[in-house]
């Protein structure tokens, strides 16, 4: 979805001549500002164009929440620490800007990240009419640099953004690329809270048809024979495996390994060590379906292997 939203060329004329007069600054221009939603259920933005600049743009990514970006084409900072304000407006005397800290500063097109926690104060910012303000220097000159951003006819735009991070899948990619899974002393049965977790990847994985390779890891501690141990292994990375079978993942598309007691986390020196090594880990990858039609020959598709 993408929707924008204009401005009223009214009372804002004076945020064009707030900023020091040595600075080198980039806003947008009134008569074209807007406010930009777009998305889906992986991703959401909030975006304003920046007049000879590029954007500064609110992202959501699913399952975290939202951060603040710099996006241009061109080369305009400096690598370094920037300063970022919540920038009180020009008919707001009696408030002051709120100094939000310093932010990375870094090179290629998106040139500065916020942390989660700024971007939710600076939204909190927009809707009570303060402006995103960056301040910073240039690459070539080092002269003074801020670029803002305007707030008016923000809430609009920013109740539809709401609405799109509701769609938001509950974890993105990165996220469970690589996830462990425990089981109980002797278990091989998915406990509920293993159950809940898979159906989160469950989510990513029908969404995403280019995940298209998944490895199990089977675990143990070191409670037993190692005979038993790699058995157990194996029992608790076929159940994962059968589970993600039931609910409609290709069996073409799972490797399951197991390994025993040989790989533990950490060491098997207390019941809590051990309950950390006793698990199933879960990779995710994309792989171009002739590479993925090639270790299926040479490894036997959706076998269960031991290391």
């Amino acid at each position: 979805m993408r929707q924008r939203y204009f401005i009223l060329p009214s009372l804002f004329v004076s945020l064009f001549v707030s900023l020091p007069a040595a600075a080198l600054s980039f806003q947008p221009r009134l008569e074209h500002a807007q406010w930009q939603v777009e998305g889906d259920q992986f991703e959401c933005r909030l975006t304003q164009p920046i007049n000879k600049f590029g954007a500064g743009q609110f992202v959501r990514r699913a399952g975290e929440q939202a951060t603040f970006r710099l996006v241009s084409h061109q080369r305009w900072m400096r690598p370094g620490s920037a300063t970022l304000l919540a920038a009180a407006a020009p008919w707001q005397p009696e408030r002051k800007d709120i100094d939000l800290g310093k932010v990375s500063v870094g090179e290629g097109e998106v040139s500065l990240r916020s942390s989660q926690l700024q971007a939710a104060r600076l939204l909190t910012g927009l809707l009570e009419g303060r402006s995103p303000l960056v301040r910073h220097r240039t690459w070539q000159t080092n002269e003074a640099l801020e670029v803002r951003l305007l707030p008016v006819s923000f809430g609009k735009a920013y109740a539809d953004y709401q609405h799109c991070a509701t769609q938001l899948l509950p974890v993105n990619f990165d996220q469970v690329k690589r996830l462990q899974l425990g089981f109980a002393y002797s278990g091989i049965d998915l406990d509920e809270a293993t159950r809940v977790e898979l159906d989160r990847v469950l989510l990513l994985l029908k969404a995403d048809p280019s995940i298209n390779q998944i490895q199990l890891e089977g675990h143990s501690d070191n409670t037993g024979n190692r005979l038993t141990n790699r058995d157990l292994s194996r029992r608790r990375a076929l159940a994962v495996a059968n589970y993600l079978k039931a609910n409609g993942i290709p069996e073409e598309h799972i490797t399951v390994r197991f390994h025993g007691e040989r790989y533990p986390l950490v060491p098997n020196s207390s019941e809590a060590n051990k309950a950390k090594n006793r698990r199933v880990t879960l990779y995710l990858d994309r792989i171009e379906p002739s590479t993925v039609k090639q270790e299926q020959v040479a490894k036997g598709q959706g076998t269960a292997n031991p290391a």
